[in-house]
């Protein structure tokens, strides 16, 4: 299956990136200052629309990072594009004022996530924009590409946050007998060496969120960045009990939140009827996924790419 922006649009936004990366737009961790240093390093930054309380807060992040990125920096050099992620759940009640405001400020690239990508796609497409869908099964990845999306990200096993089920090994080369557009993967990469194992499957990108939650530039509280640091796998836990979707959260950050992570009772599928009411309740849990045992310092944005991009060049050498 061919995508609509395959392979020209693709080829350039590659070509306009320091590193194959896009810094993963994360619950409650990702916000205009993250997706600047992002794209200002070379890489691709993205927050979720819901992380702004109010459209109205939405409104100045968006056009914060238009004007911001589109203009030169020093120097000359231009910055990496940036992604607006949108929740496209059927029971998310913002999604038609956050599309206005896509159509608005024009980001390079819409991810959407936990729903169809079909309302955004005659908004991005209008303007030349691509889209991408957060996709965990190749149920869900024949049916975001029939729609017409010019990218998949790849939910794999290992991933914070909503995670997914398959190994990459079998995703990627499952979804590569179908499409020919934009693959992101997903799930526990933390490293260079990581970053370019996943180009040898197949992939295109990697999507990476653990990582930079311990950004300085990241909306994460101080105590949640210093639980990613000292925490490792064994401190992950599985649950859909907050979201209705499998998540990975910190043991620590859910008892600290008054819960017993031995007892959770899953959710049986996602409602975000009244999400910001819903979202504020969940601001204690924190999430992080496989990669978290790779984590080891609190730093600036700049400090993780370059590191990573040192290990991506060796690896490549290698």
């Amino acid at each position: 299956m061919r995508s609509t922006n395959a392979p020209e649009a693709l080829a350039a936004l590659r070509a306009r990136l320091a590193l194959p990366v896009v810094v993963a737009p994360m619950f409650l961790v990702s916000g205009p200052e993250l997706v600047l240093a992002a794209c200002r390093s070379g890489v691709i930054g993205a927050f979720p629309a819901p992380n702004a309380r109010t459209l109205e807060i939405l409104d100045q992040w968006m056009g914060r990072i238009s004007r911001e990125l589109g203009s030169v920096a020093p120097g000359g050099t231009s910055p990496a594009p940036w992604a607006q992620n949108l929740v496209a759940h059927s029971s998310y009640e913002r999604l038609d004022g956050e599309l206005e405001l896509v159509d608005r400020y024009r980001p390079p690239l819409v991810i959407t996530a936990l729903g169809s990508p079909r309302a955004a796609l005659e908004v991005v497409h209008g303007y030349g924009g691509i889209v991408i869908a957060d996709v965990n099964s190749v149920q869900h990845a024949r049916k975001a590409a029939a729609a017409g999306v010019d990218g998949l990200a790849l939910v794999c096993a290992g991933a914070g946050g909503h995670t997914g089920r398959m190994s990459p090994f079998a995703f990627v080369a499952e979804v590569r007998e179908f499409f020919d557009g934009l693959i992101i993967v997903a799930g526990g990469i933390g490293n260079g060496r990581g970053i370019h194992a996943a180009e040898q499957l197949g992939a295109d990108l990697v999507s990476m969120g653990t990582r930079f939650i311990v950004a300085e530039e990241s909306l994460a509280v101080a105590e949640y960045k210093r639980m990613v640091v000292a925490a490792d796998c064994e401190d992950l836990v599985l649950t859909s009990a907050f979201s209705g979707a499998d998540a990975y959260y910190l043991r620590q950050s859910i008892e600290r939140a008054g819960y017993d992570p031995a007892s959770l009772t899953p959710k049986p599928g996602m409602d975000l009827t009244g999400a910001q009411a819903k979202i504020r309740a969940w601001k204690d849990v924190w999430s992080a996924g496989q990669g978290v045992g790779q984590v080891s310092a609190i730093e600036p944005l700049a400090l993780i790419v370059a590191r990573l991009r040192r290990e991506y060049e060796a690896a490549r050498a290698a």
